[in-house]
Formats: C-alpha cells, structure tokens, sequence
C-alpha cells in the first residue's frame, strides 16, 4: 500500500509498503530531516500498539499525531525519547540512530509529557535551573522563559501553589530551556485557559520559524488544524493517513454554504451544496431574502475525516 509521508518544506513523499515490510521513499536526503521513522513496531507482550508506523519531520514542519486514547501516539513518543526501543523498524532523529545514539540526541530534544512530572516543592524558577543543569546549560537565567509562558510574577512560587494550567506552562517553558532542535508535545494546551493556549500555540509557531520540528498530539481539532502543515491519523496502533488539514478537508468533506434567514416569525436554515449545478443561482436568491441573518461557508472538520478513516471519534 502507498502511505504520504512529510518531507522538508512542506513537500509530500509516497512510501511505497510491500506487505507491510519493505519501504522505499523518494530521494530526499536524510540529512534534511529531523524525525525519521521507518516502519517502526512495538508489543506489549501479546498487545501491538504500535503497528509498522512510518512517518518523517523536516526542520521547522509541525506534524500533528492526532489519534484516541490508546492509538499508539504516546508509545510512539516513548520510542523517539529512547524510553522504548522498537521491535523492529528504524528511528533517525537529527540523523543519528535512536536509541543507538541516545545521550547524543537527548540534548537536542524538548519534551513536554501530557504527565507533569516537576518537582513540586521547588519554585518555577528552580525548576527550570535545575533541569538546566542536566542539560550542561552554563548560566542559565529562568526570567526569560517564565515570561514568555505568562510565569513571570510566579517565579519564587512553589510549583505546589501552581494550579493545573501553570503547571503546563511550566512544562512548556521547561521543554525550550535547550533552544531543541526538535520539540514533542503531548497535550501542550490541556488544562489551559482559551488565552494561555493561545500563547502556548505561539511559541509552537515561533519554535517552528525558529526551525525546531515540532511533533504535536492533540485531542483539539482546531488547535491541529490551526498548526499543522501535516496531520497523521493514527488508530490501533496504524497510520491511517498523512495529509496537510486542506487536502484532507477538500478531498473528503462537502463545500457548502450555510444561510439563515427570518421569514416572518420564523427562522429557517438552508445549507446549499457548492459543487450541485445552480448552486450560484440559489446562492443569489437566498442572499437577497430581506431576513437574512447569517450566511457562512462549511468544510469537514479534522475529527470527521477520522471517523470517515477510522469509523470512531478521538475521545
């Protein structure tokens, strides 16, 4: 079968899969990607929740792995951190072999795990100091970053006294501390606040114009479309499909316009298709209805191609 993988800038790859086996990609050099994994499986003793999985990540490309609970996504992530080593299959991330060359390539990476593993009777800031210092990180000032993540007036605050959300920021600040060359994040905006996701889904932008790949998991569909140049859709442990949102939302959903309209006391709603013949016409007529309240155009959202590819939700 032929599964499109993220090539750099943006390009699409075909990998051709001979009985889930043998893959052959184009001729991008491997030395231009960030991640690269290549039909990569891993058990749990009798359980495969990861199931010949392939996917690459360019420099400064933000991949969204959207899949439910139990898809494989964090097992995945566990693989590409060194955690787990694979069954069978290769994992190149900055083109040196995980786990192979772990330490190398652990320095390089920044983590932000959907478990909020911090030390809770140290301060933000001590935190973020202590964290730098495995990294090697000489001098290392915490101000810069608990401002960016919206910390600043809680730097001497025990993580304890955190809630839920500022606990998340922290991780966020906690997985930039290195300037990673590659950033995974699990659930970066859970628990957050509609403003401190807005600001964590700017730095996931910044971090990818700085040139970081960024490996994103996410149950919010807006947030994956909003900032992925790809998605992938994983379920039981297989990519489904590897896509930009706007070839899957028009290749898969129905163009069409929604209007409202008062006639009277009462309010109707007509949802006109694009693509049926005189779709302009009836387009015209209900625009120029003396009621008409709202008109706006609809596409299929990211969670109803999955369940189209996958026949069930993300939750």
């Amino acid at each position: 079968m032929e599964i499109p993988r993220v090539g750099p800038n943006g390009s699409g790859m075909s990998v051709t899969i001979a009985d889930n086996r043998d893959v052959t990609t184009s001729s991008d050099s491997p030395a231009t990607l960030a991640i690269d994994v290549d039909d990569v499986r891993f058990a749990y003793g009798d359980t495969l929740a990861v199931d010949d999985v392939s996917f690459t990540v360019a420099p400064g490309q933000i991949l969204g792995f959207l899949g439910p609970n139990g898809a494989g996504k964090s097992t995945t992530i566990k693989m590409l951190t060194g955690q787990l080593r694979p069954d069978t299959g290769k994992i190149s991330i900055l083109g040196m072999d995980m786990p192979g060359q772990r330490e190398q390539i652990q320095g390089r990476l920044g983590v932000c795990f959907e478990e909020k593993n911090l030390y809770l009777s140290m301060t933000g800031s001590e935190n973020l100091v202590f964290f730098a210092k495995l990294f090697g990180i000489q001098g290392f000032k915490p101000e810069p970053l608990m401002e960016r993540v919206g910390l600043s007036t809680r730097l001497d605050d025990r993580v304890s006294e955190y809630s839920k959300g500022m606990r998340q920021r922290l991780m966020v600040a906690r997985a930039l501390l290195n300037t990673p060359d590659v950033l995974l994040l699990d659930e970066p905006t859970a628990a957050l606040d509609p403003v401190s996701a807005i600001g964590v889904r700017d730095i996931i932008r910044e971090e990818a114009a700085r040139g970081a790949a960024v490996l994103l998991t996410t149950h919010d569909m807006h947030e994956a479309d909003d900032l992925s140049d790809h998605v992938a859709f994983i379920n039981q442990g297989k990519i489904l499909t590897i896509d930009t949102p706007e070839n899957l939302k028009l290749t898969h959903g129905t163009r069409s316009v929604r209007i409202r309209a008062r006639h009277g006391a009462d309010i109707e709603e007509e949802v006109i298709p694009l693509d049926e013949e005189g779709a302009e016409d009836r387009i015209r007529d209900a625009v120029s209805t003396e009621g008409l309240l709202t008109i706006h155009t609809e596409e299929a959202t990211l969670e109803d191609i999955f369940v189209e590819y996958a026949g069930r939700g993300l939750t």
